[in-house]
């Protein structure tokens, strides 16, 4: 399925030398074809930067009505010449934006930094996602030709041509009828849903809502619509998959509950009595589980399928947070994950050095308590969290997360793979660790928080997770219906399936959107069931074709 690809396109080109009167030529253009006061203004800062005997460029895609007008009175205008050149076009428009990004025009701190011998001659250069993280595979390698100048630097003849390499074409291991389901599903709520294949890391899905149409960015969005987008309140040009940091709730208990194990804290059997409250010794404040009845005695298995706050809570001051932050490390919690797309973040695992660092205090029980349950300081992102269960889901197995899946050579078509990049595995002392774990999550689907996704076609390990986004004082409950919804818990889940032969790890955050399991779980069975059923709705399919893929010579 073609992505993004080049058109054939015409531009203005006015080369400052040869007009007799710079002022009075564009004058002459502006009054035959629209030009903005943005045109002009960065058609001056390029002709300023190069020597005044080349061409820069004035307008770009012009209309044919528009080369009609100037055509019959180029004679009129010297120095002022129409141009064929090629413009990019992305022609599922929003779909897939924020992972296969765009490409614009080349700005003054990016000409700065780049090699005046690739990009003599070029306008535009890779600005977000692959478009930017592959800018020199798709764009290939500039010609260039040697030539004899007089002493003002004119050229008088060539004496050597060096031919242009045309960059390659590239293929993603997107999935586009999964990053439409995605996106759909998502359609009501701003956050983030990331599919990856836990047997090599290759991403399925990336999406993040809102959206938004990268075509306008390609030859300059006009400065109304940039600024109605840069300025809403929700935000459509983040990418929230790799850079919304959120804290991850009970998304985190399985982790936990591996370093329990890991560091003999508890066993599978191990029994807490949940009454709803925990206190730490000498401390008055109450901390509170999510249920205030509470869940009775406890083990590992039923703390992860019903999600007792009071037994993690009591995991994590055994466990203290340096054992915390030493195994959720290998997870790749709060760093990147190293994916291969630009600007991800790497969120936040509290530690005692980092508090002494950034806040001057020391580290308290209550903070422990918290990070026990995915609060307090903790910040995850969409993608590390997928990337984490599909570590669960290997049982320790452990690809960096990647998103394009082969490269090929336009001339020959060969193709090349992508290897998929193995990490240091996650070993535990007992293989049955992960049993332990993965069992508890089975339940948390099967009879558990999210029993209500239960598939009667598939077995589904997940984890329900709901966030806090503000502080409940002592005595206050949490009250939904007397919200704004901006102050509504963030809804979160992670799952991976099929249990047995898993070939879809997925991580989903609903911003404000309750709790987890009544609004995050939901939209994680159906991305799963449009992958591993292939039940598709067709409506959203349309004009998509089956096929995975980024050109650019293009991007399929």
């Amino acid at each position: 399925m073609l992505l993004a690809d080049n058109l054939a396109s015409y531009h203005l080109e006015v080369t400052p030398d040869q007009t007799r009167d710079l002022d009075a030529t564009l004058a002459a253009i502006r009054a035959r074809i629209a030009l903005s006061d943005g045109d002009i203004e960065r058609f001056r800062k390029l002709a300023r930067r190069n020597p005044p005997y080349t061409g820069a460029p004035l307008r770009f895609q012009l209309t044919d009505e528009e080369i009609a007008r100037l055509a019959i009175d180029l004679y009129r205008m010297p120095g002022v010449d129409i141009k064929a050149d090629l413009t990019r076009r992305y022609p599922l428009k929003a779909l897939g934006v924020h992972a296969i990004g765009y490409v614009g025009r080349i700005d003054e701190a990016e000409l700065s930094k780049l090699d005046p011998g690739q990009y003599s001659g070029s306008t535009h250069i890779g600005k977000t996602g692959v478009e930017r993280s592959y800018e020199e595979v798709l764009r290939g390698r500039a010609g260039y030709e040697e030539v004899e100048t007089n002493a003002e630097g004119r050229p008088l003849r060539v004496l050597k041509r060096t031919a242009p390499v045309p960059g390659q074409n590239i293929y993603l291991s997107l999935d586009m009828r999964l990053q439409a389901i995605a996106e759909k599903v998502l359609e009501g709520h701003n956050g983030a849903i990331v599919a990856l294949d836990p047997r090599n890391g290759e991403v399925l899905a990336l999406a993040s809502q809102p959206i938004y149409d990268p075509n306008p960015f390609v030859n300059g969005i006009d400065f109304a619509s940039y600024r109605q987008l840069n300025t809403s309140k929700d935000r459509p040009l983040l990418n929230r998959a790799l850079r919304g940091v959120y804290p991850p709730g009970s998304t985190i208990k399985p982790l936990m509950a591996l370093a329990g194990l890991e560091y003999g804290v508890v066993n599978r059997n191990s029994g807490v009595f949940c009454a709803g409250v925990y206190r730490l010794p000498g401390v008055s404040r109450k901390f509170h589980d999510w249920k205030r009845s509470g869940h009775g005695s406890v083990s590992l298995d039923r703390a992860l399928a019903q999600s007792c706050d009071v037994y993690f809570y009591n995991l994590a001051i055994n466990l203290s947070i340096d054992r915390i932050d030493a195994f959720l490390d290998k997870f790749s919690m709060g760093r990147p994950t190293g994916i291969d797309l630009p600007g991800e973040k790497g969120a936040l695992l509290p530690s005692r050095e980092w508090k002494r660092k950034i806040h001057k205090q020391d580290w308290f029980g209550g903070d422990t308590l918290s990070a026990g349950i995915g609060q307090g300081f903790f910040l995850a992102t969409p993608l590390q969290l997928a990337h984490a269960v599909a570590i669960i889901a290997q049982r320790g197995g452990n690809h960096q997360p990647r998103i394009v899946h082969v490269t090929e050579d336009p001339g020959t078509r060969v193709k090349t793979p992508a290897e998929p990049r193995k990490l240091p595995p996650v070993a535990v002392k007992n293989p049955r660790f992960w049993d332990a774990v993965i069992t508890g999550m089975v339940h948390v689907v099967e009879g558990g928080t999210a029993h209500k996704i239960r598939s009667p076609k598939y077995q589904i390990a997940g984890k329900t997770g709901t966030a806090q986004v503000f502080t409940l004082g002592q005595g206050e409950r949490y009250n939904a219906k007397r919200l704004a919804k901006h102050l509504l818990d963030h809804a979160l889940f992670i799952a991976f399936a099929p249990v047995n032969d898993p070939r879809i790890a997925v991580a989903v955050i609903a911003e404000h959107g309750g709790g987890g399991s009544a609004t995050a779980a939901p939209l994680a069975r159906k991305v799963m069931d449009a992958y591993l059923l292939d039940k598709y709705d067709n409506s959203v399919l349309e004009g998509l074709e089956p096929t995975p893929a980024v050109k650019r010579n293009g991007l399929e």
